[in-house]
């Protein structure tokens, strides 16, 4: 089977700083590959390089079977990837409400009524975020948040989930039903590739 993400001699560099020297990479289709290591290391530059919102500087990544230096298969495969990045809440919007948030994502992902209301209630039920449908985000837990977030990531029903230091910051409860979220995300969905970094061995 193809790998899902193909990095090929990838360096990057911030100012006098190496992130990344001459990574070469196959990350496995329909797996849970997780990225362990220190903070500092270049997880975050990796995992961005992968999802296509860094630009490149030097080697080469594949997903989803092109290149991400190309425009088109950037735009092409955008809507099979979900992307969280580092930090609670990043990728939502903290004046909307729980409800809000979700409703935008499926909306702009081009989920009809129905569709988005399923995908929602299973989201919501599976992360015990039902209760709290009104609540802005920006008023939310860290924990809560980052629920939050995966539900967001994965309303589209993505083919590449990457996760990057999903669980930095959340309680022991709130970390298992994260992961209990993707595995059962997953059981109906074997088929999808999840990336993850993470400085926690457990993870």
């Amino acid at each position: 089977m193809q790998p899902v993400a193909r990095l090929s001699g990838v360096s990057h560099r911030y100012g006098a700083v190496t992130a990344l020297d001459a990574v070469t990479l196959d990350i496995p289709a329909g797996v849970m590959a997780g990225l362990i290591g220190p903070d500092g290391v270049g997880k975050s530059t990796l995992v961005a390089l992968v999802a296509g919102v860094r630009r490149m500087q030097g080697g080469r990544v594949e997903v989803l079977g092109g290149s991400m230096e190309s425009r088109a298969h950037r735009a092409a495969v955008a809507p099979r990837i979900a992307y969280m990045p580092q930090g609670l809440g990043r990728n939502l919007y903290p004046t909307l409400s729980v409800t809000e948030n979700l409703q935008f994502f499926g909306r702009l992902f081009g989920q009809g009524a129905a569709e988005r209301a399923e995908r929602i209630a299973m989201l919501l039920d599976a992360t015990g975020l039902a209760p709290f449908l009104d609540r802005p985000a920006g008023k939310l837990s860290g924990g809560m948040k980052q629920k939050l977030g995966l539900c967001a990531a994965l309303i589209h029903d993505p083919d590449l989930l990457i996760l990057d230091e999903p669980t930095t910051g959340v309680d022991p409860l709130s970390r298992r039903q994260f992961r209990e979220l993707i595995a059962r995300v997953r059981a109906t969905r074997p088929g999808m590739s999840v990336l993850t970094a993470t400085a926690y061995m457990e993870e």
